[in-house]
């Protein structure tokens, strides 16, 4: 990029770990300078160090918990700064839980769904109202291969991330005309500390479903290059989506089941 040329700016939350982190070094490394939003500030602190030094890049920290209205309301307004542009929003900020419904802590699954769903909404609409009316910007939503079908044992994680797929392709219709995309990435399992978080045990899965975060995070802004609405990485992922797809509800529900009791 020529000197003259001011870089474009990439919001991620959930910067710190995985495919958070990922994406941020990968946009790092594309020119861009960096919004890092994530509750911990000291691992936000140390990658903003990372990025200035390695790729020259700027790093702006914002530490949030999305789940929490002010500190979500101070995202949406660094996305809605007119004098301070936001050229990509990565919603990538989430979690998941692992259990019988019944069982679990409503607490926990009240936040689960405050992250993974209603944080990203709010922020793609922060965002959206002036990338529409620049006539360009972009939007990833970090989904999941677990929203393509019920996942028992995952049930509201499963849930979540089966609204951010439909919602993120109904905005990729909505926007694209006005210059703006939209792409939801659906990686399925992927080296982070997304399973231990999530109280899974994930050592019963083969190491050819595994792929790396920054694999993940490569494929998807592969995918908004070409303005693509869903982003399946990975061969054995895209050939898991298109079966689940294909079968009906009561078959995918109950292969999801037994997944799931194999790796919890």
């Amino acid at each position: 990029m020529d000197a003259t040329t001011p870089r474009p700016t990439a919001l991620v939350t959930g910067a710190s770990s995985g495919i958070g982190l990922a994406f941020a070094r990968a946009l790092a490394d594309r020119d861009h300078d960096l919004v890092l939003v994530a509750r911990d500030t000291a691992r936000l602190e140390a990658l903003a160090t990372e990025l200035r030094t390695a790729y020259g890049a700027g790093a702006e920290v914002l530490t949030a918990d999305l789940t929490e209205s002010a500190e979500l309301a101070a995202v949406e307004d660094r996305l809605a700064d007119r004098g301070r542009p936001v050229e990509l929003l990565v919603n990538n900020a989430g979690f998941g839980t692992a259990g019988r419904f019944d069982e679990l802590p409503l607490k926990d699954e009240d936040r689960e769904i405050r992250l993974n769903v209603l944080a990203l909404v709010r922020l793609c609409h922060a965002a959206l109202p002036a990338m529409v009316e620049r006539g360009h910007g972009a939007v990833v939503n970090v989904s999941s291969l677990g929203g393509h079908q019920p996942t028992p044992g995952n049930a509201t994680y499963g849930a979540t991330k089966a609204f951010v797929t439909s919602f993120s392709q109904a905005l990729h219709e909505e926007v694209k005309r006005d210059g703006v995309r939209v792409t939801v990435l659906c990686p399925g399992f992927t080296r982070t500390e997304f399973q231990e978080r999530a109280g899974i045990d994930s050592s019963q899965v083969p190491g050819f479903l595994w792929m790396s975060a920054d694999a993940v995070a490569e494929a998807a802004l592969r995918a908004v290059d070409r303005d693509r609405a869903v982003c399946v990485p990975g061969a054995a992922n895209r050939v898991t989506g298109a079966l689940t797809s294909s079968l009906p509800d009561a078959v995918t529900r109950r292969l999801a089941g037994a997944v799931i009791k194999r790796v919890e």
